[in-house]
Formats: C-alpha cells, sequence, structure tokens
C-alpha cells in the first residue's frame, strides 16, 4: 500500500471514530424527537391554573376564610331555662304561690359589634384572596418562564444536530487533505475533540431539558415521567415601556396584599374599640302557680366592663401596632414594587437590543467567518485552527441568540407577574 493510501486509511480510520459516531447519534431523536410540538405556553397557562395543587390548596385556604364570615357576625347562642320557685321552706313546696316557668334569654352585644365582626373576617379573608391571586400569578410566571428554558435547550439541540454536519464535512475535508498529503494529523484530531464536545454538551441537554419538564409536570400536576413535545417558538410579546411603573403599583400582588393587610388591620382596631362596649342580656320567660295564675317575667342585664384595662385594651393596642406594622409595610411594598419594576424596564430594553445585535448582526457575521475559513481551508490558504475558531463562534452566536429570545420572554413574564390585571392570562402578545 502506498503512503497516500497509508494516509487514506489512517485518516478513514480516524474519522470513523468520534465524529462519525456524532454525527450518527445527531440523527437520532433528541429532546422531544420523535414527539409532536409542545402545546402554545397560554394552553399550559391555562391548564396550571386549573391544575396546580399550589393555587388549589390557596383557594381552599380561601373559601374557609370566607366559610367564617357569617359565624363572625352570628349572634351568640340563647338560652332555655326551666325554673321551679318554691314559696316556703324547700320540704313543703305546694303552697299556693310555688310557681313553674320556662324562660328564653338572648345574649345582645352592643350595637354595632357584630357588623365590626363580620367586616374584620371579610378583610382577612380578602387578605386569603390576594395572597391566592400572587401565588396564581407566580405559578403562570414559573409555566412561562420554565417554557422559554425548554425553548433554548430544543433549539439549542437543534443546532447541534446541524453542528454535527457541517463539523463531519470539515473533518472529511481535514481527512482528504491529510491523505493527500497537504495536511496534518493535528486538523484530525482538532475535528475528533469538537465531535465530543458536541456529545458532551448533547447529553448536558438532555439532562437539563428532563429537569425542566419535570418542573412544569409539577406545576401542572402532570405524572411523574409525562412528556412534552419539543418548544419550537416563543411568542413575541410587546409591552409599553412608559405604563409599566405605574402598573406595577396599582396591580401588583405585593401591593395588594399589603393594602388589604392594612383594611384587615382597620376593620380589627374598629372591632376591638367596640369590644370594650358592655353586651346586653333580654329574657323573657312564662310559667303559672299552682292554682293556674299566669306568670310572665321580663329580663333585662348589661355588662359591667370591670376588667376592660385587662382584657380589651390590650386588644386595642394590638391592634394599633398591627395597622402601624401594615402602614410601613406597604410603604416598603411599593418602593420594592418600583424598583423591581425599574430593574425589569432595564433589562427588557437590554434584551430588545442584544436579540437585535445577534440577529442582525452577531450570527449573519459568523456565517460570513465561517464560510470563509472553511473556503480558505479547502483551497489550503488557511489553518484548521482558525476553521474550529470560527466554527465554535457560528455555534455560540446562534444558542446565544436563542437564549436572548428566551431571557426576553422570561423578562415580559414577570411584567406581566407585575403588571396585569388578573392571574396573567392575558394573551402573550398583549400590553399590559
Amino acid at each position: 500500500m502506498d503512503h497516500p493510501a497509508r494516509r487514506l486509511a489512517l485518516a478513514l480510520l480516524i474519522l470513523g471514530m468520534p465524529v462519525g459516531m456524532a454525527a450518527a447519534q445527531g440523527r437520532e431523536p433528541g429532546p422531544g424527537g420523535h414527539e409532536p410540538p409542545a402545546p402554545p405556553i397560554e394552553a399550559l397557562v391555562a391548564e396550571a391554573l386549573d391544575r396546580s395543587p399550589t393555587i388549589e390548596a390557596l383557594q381552599a385556604r380561601v373559601a374557609a376564610a370566607r366559610s367564617m364570615v357569617a359565624p363572625a357576625g352570628a349572634l351568640p347562642d340563647p338560652m332555655l331555662e326551666v325554673m321551679v320557685q318554691s314559696v316556703g321552706a324547700p320540704w313543703d313546696p305546694m303552697r299556693r304561690m310555688t310557681m313553674g316557668q320556662i324562660g328564653y334569654t338572648q345574649p345582645l352585644p352592643w350595637l354595632g359589634k357584630l357588623q365590626a365582626r363580620r367586616e374584620a373576617a371579610t378583610a382577612e379573608a380578602d387578605v386569603r384572596e390576594s395572597q391566592a391571586d400572587d401565588v396564581r400569578r407566580t405559578v403562570v410566571m414559573q409555566v412561562r418562564s420554565a417554557y422559554a428554558r425548554l425553548y433554548m435547550l430544543d433549539r439549542e439541540f437543534e443546532l447541534l444536530v446541524a453542528a454535527r454536519e457541517l463539523l463531519d464535512m470539515l473533518a472529511a475535508v481535514a481527512g482528504s487533505r491529510y491523505a493527500a498529503g497537504l495536511g496534518d494529523m493535528e486538523a484530525i484530531v482538532k475535528a475528533q475533540l469538537e465531535g465530543s464536545r458536541l456529545e458532551a454538551r448533547r447529553s448536558d441537554l438532555v439532562a437539563q431539558r428532563a429537569a425542566w419538564v419535570a418542573a412544569i409536570n409539577r406545576l401542572l400536576d402532570r405524572p411523574a415521567g409525562a412528556t412534552l413535545g419539543r418548544v419550537t417558538s416563543l411568542p413575541f410579546p410587546e409591552i409599553t415601556p412608559e405604563a409599566v411603573p405605574d402598573l406595577a403599583l396599582q396591580r401588583s400582588p405585593d401591593v395588594a396584599m399589603s393594602t388589604a393587610a392594612i383594611r384587615a388591620s382597620k376593620k380589627r382596631l374598629a372591632a376591638a374599640h367596640l369590644e370594650a362596649r358592655p353586651n346586653f342580656l333580654v329574657g323573657l320567660g312564662a310559667g303559672s302557680t299552682l292554682d293556674a295564675a299566669t306568670v310572665v317575667t321580663l329580663r333585662f342585664g348589661i355588662e359591667l366592663p370591670l376588667w376592660k384595662a385587662q382584657k380589651t385594651d390590650p386588644m386595642v393596642a394590638q391592634a394599633r401596632a398591627e395597622l402601624a406594622e401594615a402602614e410601613a409595610d406597604l410603604r416598603a411594598t411599593q418602593a420594592r414594587v418600583r424598583t423591581d419594576a425599574e430593574r425589569l424596564l432595564a433589562r427588557w430594553r437590554r434584551d430588545q437590543e442584544q436579540e437585535v445585535r445577534y440577529r442582525e448582526a452577531i450570527v449573519p457575521q459568523s456565517s460570513v467567518a465561517m464560510d470563509a475559513a472553511r473556503a480558505s481551508y479547502q483551497a489550503g490558504r488557511g489553518d484548521f485552527s482558525t476553521v474550529v475558531e470560527n466554527f465554535r463562534m457560528w455555534l455560540d452566536a446562534r444558542v446565544m441568540m436563542a437564549e436572548r429570545e428566551a431571557e426576553r420572554f422570561m423578562t415580559w413574564a414577570e411584567i406581566q407577574m407585575l403588571t396585569s390585571s388578573s392571574a396573567g392570562l392575558a394573551d402573550a402578545g398583549g400590553t399590559p
């Protein structure tokens, strides 16, 4: 066998190892390879709102709080009495004025107490409702963010498959040049190394994707191991940046919770003040004496608030302290929401700029650089190291483009959590 033939055999042997394996595996199904495309993101959002166990638990807590509003404003239970009044010594109960009687006694709280208790219970239920809305918004944001990460991973996997095909072409050129005595073994080994790097990244993608699918399954209460098809695209939502800060202060779930907490504290304070007022007792009784004379009894009583300092004064002081705490918490929450809105707007502007930069400049430029390096190497003028470097830039530019698209969508999801008027079921293309 002549020298060029031995070179060709050696090149084919080396190229038939990792790079060829990578190309073959690149044709195998990757994440979601045999599955239909994933459902649209808003379909998953609707499913999460309907099935999420976290949301269901908070809704049950709200229902429990609402169920306590009526009992809070209910009258105390009445008391039914049976009385026998004996005239004379206990051993001589049958004298003429001895009587029996049945009575009904009803405690009556001070005017306004029951209404104040109902309002306080309603305000507590409103706090639970605002907490549930916060959880709903958070679940929606988490589903959208996980979906965006799946898009990023699935897009990268598609790019790895394309990169393997391109790498095989480059490796074939390197093998041909080596067999013809125009190149050295270094180019073949570098092609082999790049193939191994692509396979290592592929394994990482499979594991990362499984973790994010599991996260979505948890949010949607799907069984373990449930699959999710390939995420082929993301919506392209827009916002009105100048409206975000005001809408965040108006609609932020944290601000809503703090506002509800203030209302609840005010209602508790009003109820505590009324608890210091005395309650009344009214009663009606009817009976007869032994000689059938009718006896009617009317009763009226009033509590003496002798222990007010030990009982109701501390309740009022506690309610005042809770109100002061809630008001301070609202101011702190509003400041934090303003900061969050500014931070998200800065991220949104950055995401937009970077996405445009990658789409209009970096990705096209990396293609030009890759084509130029490959053509130069094929013509015998370039170095394979330059080809490998440009190959990496070509792949990284497209991976980063997908990452920028995902980050832009995740930023929008966080803005929606702050500014949406409900739990976040607005159309993905809408504006806050």
